[in-house]
């Protein structure tokens, strides 16, 4: 597989590809190139639906000679616990915010969000998160309150006082029941719809039908939600996970 930065030949593929409809690992195929390459070069460049093989070729190349007359050394990653390897844990990091941004998540907050889960103590304070990611107070700050608004993450004070920001085992079945609350109001909304324009017309059967859908497929997840946080937080008696 080979490696280095992208070719203009390949950009102007992936952007064949990506304005074809093809998966990002579909492109990456034909490339023969990592899936994650593909998605972070479009995501970085415009997303799919302003990807231009010739602005994103010009901007890495921009990129490149900034770094070379202005960024110092980079530091050296700080020694990993648990003999964890340095660089692969950091290839990792990215790999994953990428998935995230892929899946619809804002790139700052994205990489809150895996700074979070790929930490042992599973919880930063806002000043760790700004060395980490080399980024300002108050990217932090609007990243969290994203997050903390999609119920991804909590705060808690620790010993000293200090706010810290947490992701926890129970942080997922939080998120989608925040999620679900706020399906509940557009199926409240869908119906008030109803009646205003009136019982059997088109109009209203149609907000019909999306209350009854949301509020079916909302209710699936709610129940599969409890299911899936009662079993996978239960203790069995003798240790073991039954078969």
């Amino acid at each position: 597989m080979p490696g280095g930065r992208l070719t203009q030949p390949e950009r102007q593929q992936i952007a064949l590809g990506v304005a074809g409809g093809l998966p990002y690992a579909e492109i990456a195929r034909r490339l023969d190139r990592p899936t994650s390459t593909i998605t972070r070069e479009v995501m970085r460049n415009g997303g799919p639906t302003a990807y231009r093989a010739d602005l994103a070729h010009r901007a890495t190349e921009q990129r490149a000679r900034r770094r070379t007359r202005t960024a110092p050394p980079e530091p050296q990653a700080p020694p990993q616990p648990h003999g964890r390897d340095a660089e692969a844990v950091r290839e990792y990091e990215e790999r994953f915010t990428t998935v995230l941004i892929a899946s619809g998540t804002p790139k700052m907050m994205a990489r809150v969000l895996t700074c979070l889960y790929t930490t042992d103590a599973g919880s930063l304070t806002a000043s760790e998160l700004v060395q980490r990611l080399q980024v300002s107070p108050a990217s932090v700050s609007k990243a969290i309150a994203f997050l903390e608004g999609q119920g991804l993450v909590r705060r808690e004070r620790d010993e000293g006082r200090r706010e810290r920001y947490v992701v926890d085992d129970d942080v997922w079945y939080q998120s989608v029941m925040a999620s679900a609350r706020g399906t509940a109001q557009l199926v409240e909304t869908a119906r008030q719809g109803v009646a205003v324009l009136g019982a059997h017309t088109p109009a209203a059967t149609r907000l019909e039908n999306i209350a009854r859908f949301v509020d079916f497929v909302s209710e699936s997840i709610t129940r599969a939600a409890e299911q899936a946080r009662e079993v996978l937080h239960a203790k069995p008696a003798d240790g073991k996970l039954e078969g």
